[in-house]
């Protein structure tokens, strides 16, 4: 049996593994001290550097993981278009609703679709593409959503900033019919509200911290 190199090893630990890994756990797993594991991990990526490949290592607050190349982005989202069938429409919107806008609550989603959404987002979490952000700060304290690093593996992206820029509203309106720009323009309302709320939210709570302090000086 071929003998491999440590660098190598961690290759395949961190294929298989798909998720971030820290340093311990890579420590823990092929039995060496971290600073080995760093040493290994260097090498990795020089060589993958030096070799030009479709994949490169990426170092994130969840540790190492192996991600698709940037470059390969427009290959890899064609099997994202295989991918996206097991979607219904709705699921895409409400994916693409909190992609673009997250973290948001599943009111807000509604706000903008006009329609509810629970079985979408229960869909979405589901598969793992989508997960709870923790909680806004306002009345009820609804919950935040966002995409998870399996959003970003299934559609070939590195981080969130990659998402394609969205397209020029004029240029939008030009390719909608009558039915489709009415809606589309009772979408934008519905987020200049959600944005609006969302200052005054921060206003309001603003305002009742300046409220406490001012007490808190007066006693």
């Amino acid at each position: 049996m071929q003998s491999l190199s440590r660098s190598s090893i961690l290759e395949a630990v961190l294929f298989a593994a798909g998720a971030p890994l820290p340093l311990s756990k890579l420590a823990e797993i092929i039995e060496v001290p971290e600073w080995e594991v760093q040493e290994a991990l260097t090498v990795l990526e020089r060589d993958i550097a030096a070799q030009a490949r479709g994949i490169f290592l990426r170092r994130s607050a969840g540790g190492y993981q192996l991600v698709t190349h940037p470059s390969a982005f427009p290959w890899v989202q064609k099997l994202a278009e295989k991918i996206q069938p097991t979607l219904s429409s709705s699921a895409m919107e409400t994916l693409s609703i909190i992609a673009y806008r997250q973290p948001i609550t599943k009111q807000e989603v509604e706000h903008i679709r006009g329609v509810r959404a629970e079985r979408s987002i229960g869909r979405l979490m589901e598969l793992e593409l989508i997960c709870e952000m923790g909680r806004k700060p306002v009345v009820g304290r609804p919950i935040l959503y966002g995409t998870t690093d399996l959003f970003l593996r299934s559609f070939g992206l590195v981080q969130i900033e990659d998402l394609p820029a969205l397209p020029n509203i004029d240029d939008i309106k030009k390719t909608l019919d009558d039915d489709q720009l009415r809606l589309f323009e009772e979408m934008r309302a519905a987020a200049d509200v959600i944005e609006n709320e969302d200052r005054n939210d921060d206003s309001g709570a603003d305002s009742e911290n300046i409220s406490a302090l001012s007490q808190n000086a007066k006693d």
